[in-house]
């Protein structure tokens, strides 16, 4: 049986914003620090594995991101993918607090980046390339040490809403 698909020569932003949404991503925080020591983070969906040999991984960043220069001028940031125990870290990196690390505990990884604890999975990254592309900058990075923890089960998006568990 063939499902009849629908075709638009150019979706709007809300239509193609809403066809992304129904692709359940994991969530990740990216953490780096600027040349005067502050701290910057922020909740993103948008990780993705590029190659083992070399290890490489990427996400994007919005032009108009606050921290984007930051992400840009930094030459280590690290990537880390939550576990369901996490949704209020990831809401609290994704909203306009201005001390994201205020009250948390963090060790220091390479570069001095800050590495939360309880992640699923941890990739430290030194900055490969950046491409513009649109309205985003895809940031790749070549993963310098990793660490995960296998019973931990990961944060999940889909459809505008966080899921701790794995719908069958």
């Amino acid at each position: 049986m063939k499902i009849p698909m629908t075709t638009a020569s150019s979706p709007t932003p809300a239509a193609l914003r809403a066809a992304l949404g129904l692709f359940a991503t994991g969530v990740t925080i990216v953490t780096t620090r600027t040349p005067d020591g502050s701290m910057i983070g922020l909740t993103a969906n948008s990780f993705n594995s590029v190659s083992l040999t070399p290890p490489l991984v990427l996400w994007s960043l919005g032009l108009k991101a606050g921290s984007l220069q930051a992400f840009l001028q930094a030459r280590h940031y690290a990537i880390h993918v939550l576990s369901v125990e996490q949704q209020p870290l990831a809401e609290r990196f994704a909203s306009k607090v201005v001390d994201r690390f205020d009250g948390l505990s963090f060790t220091e990884g390479l570069g001095g980046v800050p590495l939360l604890p309880g992640c699923a999975a941890v990739f430290e990254c030194t900055s490969k390339s950046q491409y513009p592309e649109g309205d985003h900058v895809i940031l790749v990075g070549e993963v310098l040490a990793c660490q995960h923890d296998a019973t931990r089960s990961p944060l999940l998006f889909h459809g505008g809403k966080f899921y701790t568990e794995h719908p069958l």
